[in-house]
């Protein structure tokens, strides 16, 4: 497959701020949500389930929609697709702000949903291929990990800056001069490219089974919370939602112009590196979520200091990423650091199941939090690494927007189970006698004892299906890495 034409941005690592800006800006809309909800709840008078649609509008075409619009970004280009979907994301936050009611909010969070999808589908495959310097791309996809994972623990905290000191629609109205920003400067700077061209073709047929069994999977996953696993609609939905992928991936064998190419599965590092990276963020989305509550129903923080509470975990990811993975990936590999990081998640969320009813922050959380910010520092930018580089240029908008996808899907599925376990453990320890606070406490014990499983299952995962490469010193780092993150059939 040919590479797609492109033109030099006046300054590579210009591109990567900006790219890292935009998925920030993103992820943080994500996270920056949930500490405002109580406030959202307040001002406009929703019900407790009507709240939740605030957070699924926004999720659910976010995650339906990320391999399509990868794919588009490889046919039209990435530069296009990437600030179109800025633009939507942008002009939508402003009606989020603006809105007077739950049915505007909705309706604007389910568009908002729409542009990040847009604009975060093309993000990875960009920076992965602004350098051909493996170290350079290495600190580009660092610089990525953090954009990603830092934002996230942010979040939190500026939720509860914005909503404590203004109100809550600045949550919202914060992305409009960023966004706009973005779209004036890249215009100019980012690199043009016309992609493969329209004529290379798209799967509609696929695109449809995709898009539709992936957004009907996310609303099972998150509806399944309220409803039960067992219930019949859950069961349903969900049968409907796997016929509907299965059809995607027997009409992908068979279209002549296939949107998700199968032969980028039969890609060890590809295929190994997302199932790792779907337990990986199963997990941590447990982190940001019960940490948050454990912070706030257990040892009673407010919003803000709950978000101050997160602020370690993001400058660790962030001297982590930034810095020190670079360089240790470049001396031992990507495979080393990624089972390393994977350890320290581990260990981070064993330390969490032990957090008391009567704890302290030093005590209780903030070490595991410094643990976990290391190991998500050395382990996300590897996996990312892990997987991109066994993807042909041409291929990295659908390899990006598949990555994407397996976050999206990863964290749903995680944070529903999560949350099931919370839920009977809770009810369980109550039926006990135990007071409220010492329920929560002791669920969440549980909640962050599964996450550890779904860390462990993705380390053993990485150990057994990522190989290593020899190395045979520092004059041949380079051909190590490429060794190591070369297809495996």
């Amino acid at each position: 497959m040919s590479r797609p034409v492109t033109r030099a941005s006046a300054s590579p690592w210009l591109t990567v701020v900006l790219l890292c800006i935009g998925q920030m800006m993103i992820v943080l809309d994500q996270n920056i949500v949930n500490v405002a909800l109580p406030a959202v709840q307040r001002d406009l008078g929703l019900s407790s389930e009507n709240l939740v649609w605030v957070v699924n509008a926004y999720v659910i075409p976010f995650g339906g929609l990320l391999l399509l619009a990868g794919r588009l970004g490889d046919l039209i280009g990435r530069k296009t697709v990437f600030l179109t979907g800025i633009a939507l994301f942008s002009a939508s936050s402003v009606l989020c702000g603006a809105a007077a009611d739950e049915t505007l909010l909705i309706t604007a969070r389910f568009l908002q949903g729409i542009g990040g999808a847009v604009a975060s589908a093309c993000v990875l495959g960009m920076v992965a291929t602004v350098f051909s310097d493996r170290r350079e791309q290495a600190q580009a996809i660092a610089a990525y990990s953090f954009a990603s994972a830092g934002g996230g623990a942010v979040g939190p905290l500026l939720g509860g800056v914005l909503t404590d000191l203004l109100s809550w629609h600045w949550i919202f109205f914060i992305n409009a001069p960023i966004g706009a920003a973005l779209v004036l400067v890249g215009l100019r700077a980012l690199p043009g490219d016309r992609g493969a061209g329209m004529g290379k073709g798209i799967d509609f047929l696929g695109s449809l089974l995709v898009t539709s069994g992936v957004m009907l999977l996310v609303y099972t996953v998150v509806d399944a919370e309220r409803v039960g696993w067992g219930a019949a609609r859950t069961l349903l939905l969900g049968s409907a939602s796997v016929v509907l992928l299965i059809g995607f991936f027997v009409r992908q064998a068979k279209a002549a112009k296939p949107l998700l190419p199968l032969s980028l599965l039969r890609s060890r590092s590809l295929a190994a590196a997302n199932i790792v990276q779907f337990l990986m963020i199963a997990g941590m989305f447990g982190l940001l979520f019960f940490g948050t509550l454990y912070l706030q129903r257990v040892l009673r923080y407010g919003s803000l200091q709950a978000g101050i509470g997160f602020v370690p975990i993001a400058v660790v990811i962030a001297v982590v990423s930034l810095g020190l993975s670079t360089r240790l990936i470049t001396r031992y590999g990507r495979r080393a650091m990624l089972l390393l990081g994977l350890a320290l998640i581990v260990g981070a969320f064993v330390m969490l199941s032990f957090a008391r009813v009567d704890g302290a922050y030093l005590v209780d959380f903030f070490p595991a939090g410094l643990v976990m910010g290391l190991g998500f520092g050395l382990a996300a930018p590897a996996v990312m690494g892990l997987g991109m580089t066994a993807v042909a240029p041409a291929d990295s908008g659908i390899a990006s927007g598949l990555f994407n996808t397996t976050q999206q899907i990863g964290g749903a599925i995680g944070l529903t189970v999560l949350s099931a376990i919370v839920s009977a453990r809770t009810n369980s320890l109550v039926a006990a006698g135990r007071t409220e606070t010492e329920s929560l406490a002791g669920a969440y014990q549980v909640a962050f004892l599964a996450a550890a499983g779904f860390a462990l299952a993705a380390l053993i995962i990485g150990m057994c299906l990522l190989r290593a490469a020899p190395s045979t010193g520092v004059n041949q780092r380079d051909a190590a890495l490429a060794g190591q993150d070369a297809p495996a059939s």
